[in-house]
Formats: C-alpha cells, structure tokens, sequence
C-alpha cells in the first residue's frame, strides 16, 4: 500500500510540474473556473446580504405584533386600544420609563433612485418616543434628532446613500408638504437604514390615519417569555394579532428574493460550470495526449493503472481549485460589501443592503470548482489508465 501511495505521489508531482509546457490550455481551463466561481459567489452575495440586512439588529427578545393574518407591515392595522393592550401583556420589557413597546405608522413614498432617477418605494415610518428605547441600536451619525411636533425626519444611511432628495439639510415633500431632512441614522446594518423616520402622530394627522398603526415593536423579558407573551395575545379576545419573532418575521420576508436570487445564481453557474467542465476535459485530454509515451513508460516501469489514474484526476481537481480560489478572491475583492437596493417583493418597498460574500460563500464557490475539476478530469484519467502498453510505446 505504501508503495502504491509512492507511485500516486510521484506521477502526480511529475504531471504537476509538466504544467508551464500546457500554460495556454492549463491557463485557460484555469480562467473559466475562475469565472464560473467569480460569478456564482457575487450572485450569491447577493441573496446572502439582503438575508443578513433583513435579520440585522433584531435580539433574541425582540418582537413585532401586526394583525392577525397580515404577511406585511403595511397591510396590517391597528388601533390605539391594541397597541395598549399589547404593551400591558405580560412578558413585556419595562424600564424606568415604562414598557418596552414601541407602536409604529408604515408608508410608502416614491423617491428617484440617485443612479437611475427611476421612482421607488422607500419606506416612512412614523414612530413615538418608545421607538428609541426599543431599538437602542440606532445611532444618529449626522446631524441631529427631528424635533416631535415639527415636520422633520432622519433617514438611514442606506436610503440616504441610494435615494435623491434624502440629503442631509435638504427638505423632502410629504403629503404635498416640505419636510427638513435634519439627521441621518445608522442601525447595526439592519432594515432600518432603509427607512425614513418621522413622527408618528403628525404622520397620521397629514395622512388621516386617526388614531392608527399598523405595528407594534417590543422587547420582550427574556426570549423564554415568547411562547407565554404570545399565547397571552392569541387568546385574549380584545385583539385579533399575530406575535412573531422579530428576525424571523423579516427572515420569512426575505424569502422571496433570496430564492429567486439564489436560484437564477445556481442556473447561471450550472451553465456556466458546463463550459468549464468541457474545459477541463480538453485540457486533461490534450495533457494524456501529449504525454502518451511518458505514461506507456511509467506503466511499462512497474506503475500500476490505479496511481496513473489518481495522478491524472489529482492534476485536474488541483488546477481547478487553484482557478476556484483565484475567482473566489477576485468575488470578494469585487463584490463584498458592495452597496445596493431592491424591492422587497413581499412589502413592496426598496432595501438598501450590502453585498455580503460570507466565508461559506467562498468555501461553497472552491467546491463547485472542485467539483467541476473532478468531472472534467475523470473520463481523461480512466483514458490514461487504459493506454495499451505496447502500442502506446510505439507512437512517435
């Protein structure tokens, strides 16, 4: 066995070095794998970061409450006795200021994109002073706080980044009114950098929303209290609501994109990986072809079918996990932390989100050209096996 493990290692160190003599069809096998996984990881980015915004932020002891049967914020309501009740359920969070419970107002407004001047969906959320003992990730990194009472708002760092009219000083028109742009705001790279944050209760007067919302944020004692928290909620007949996990909720909202966004990825690869794959099959080939006395040799030698085999495969899956690595890096130096937005196809609205290529990304990518390495260097290799000593030691 020991020397079988020899003659594997020494074909395969041979066939190793003979590389810089097949530069051009090695190099060029060695590209498309490269590319094939340059272009998997960045789509996959993709999925991975709008996934990572979606949940970002959201505590284990955080919740939301919509009504019942409601899959989005915006199609949910509720009234000011909800929201009470809610806050007064117990396994709410309370402070020295009193629960943790935080009812918000959701809209819509069309805002140009600063790259296409094409009109999206940017989120408005209207909010009451419990929103900032809530979600106590957020940070406002310009500017300054809006004034409660006075038309002013703070916008993400995303929206402001992605959106026209979202500068800090300039003034944004609301239900036909001129709204001052006074602060921008960070959230740990959560949803909220999305959104635009105003006062709930002037939101509602130039709206005519009354006295209503369409969520409630709360911060629970402990994540163990969720199950009594919500059992409390679904069976007291003054509400009709549904209690969910905060990062779960956005998580099942996210689904959507990311299955698309992985799915079409996965089909691009998979073509892509085709043309690889017969890429490696010609390389290989033309590698057993070139070398076709050298094996009869190393057979005639003493070397059995099974090392020259391996050795054949081994050259293959090594020449495309280096091509795999190269386009891994390349997607990471390309692709990660790269900022854009998209419409959120279960709320309608954009999310701004980075592109995130995450360590499994890239191990996934470095397995798909392993994969594709194995695949276009197995038939060459069992040809390789099977050269026929004599006549192989007869070709000039």
């Amino acid at each position: 066995m020991l020397r079988w493990f020899q003659q594997v290692i020494a074909v395969t160190a041979y066939s190793v070095r003979s590389v810089p003599q097949r530069f051009g069809s090695v190099a060029a096998a060695m590209f498309g794998v490269a590319g094939v996984v340059a272009v998997l990881v960045g789509v996959l980015s993709i999925a991975a970061g709008f996934r990572a915004t979606m949940t970002a932020g959201s505590d284990e002891n955080a919740v939301i409450v919509v009504r019942s049967g409601s899959t989005s914020e915006l199609v949910s309501g509720l009234g000011r006795g909800d929201v009470n009740i809610v806050g007064e359920t117990p396994g709410v969070l309370r402070d020295a200021e009193g629960e943790l419970s935080s009812p918000e107002l959701s809209l819509i407004l069309n805002l140009p994109r600063r790259s296409t001047d094409n009109d999206s969906n940017v989120p408005m959320r209207g909010v009451e002073e419990e929103a900032f003992r809530v979600r106590d990730h957020l940070t406002i990194v310009q500017g300054r706080m809006f004034e409660w009472g006075r038309a002013e708002v703070i916008v993400g760092v995303g929206a402001a980044n992605q959106f026209a009219g979202l500068d800090l000083g300039g003034t944004l028109e609301v239900a036909g009114q001129p709204w001052d742009v006074v602060g921008v705001f960070e959230a740990d790279g959560g949803l909220e950098e999305s959104e635009i944050w105003s006062d709930a209760r002037l939101l509602q007067a130039v709206y005519r929303r009354g006295d209503s919302f369409q969520s409630v944020y709360a911060k629970l004692e402990s994540p163990a209290t969720f199950a009594s928290f919500r059992n409390e909620l679904d069976t007291d007949p003054r509400v009709n609501v549904t209690v969910a996990r905060r990062a779960e909720f956005y998580a099942g909202q996210s689904t959507l994109v990311t299955g698309l966004v992985t799915g079409v990825g996965g089909l691009i690869a998979a073509l892509m990986g085709l043309g690889a794959v017969f890429g490696a099959l010609n390389t290989m080939y033309t590698s057993v072809s070139s070398r076709t006395r050298e094996i009869a040799t190393l057979r005639a030698l003493g070397f059995g079918a099974g090392p020259i085999l391996l050795a054949v495969l081994a050259e293959a899956v090594l020449l495309a996990i280096v091509g795999g690595s190269a386009g891994a890096l390349v997607a990471w130096l390309a692709f990660d932390g790269y900022k854009a937005a998209t419409m959120n196809l279960q709320s309608f609205s954009q999310v701004a989100f980075a592109f995130d290529v995450t360590p499994t990304l890239l191990v996934q990518g470095v397995m798909y050209a392993t994969s594709i390495g194995f695949v276009g260097g197995l038939f060459p290799a069992v040809r390789a096996a099977r050269l026929p000593i004599a006549a192989a030691l007869r070709d000039v």
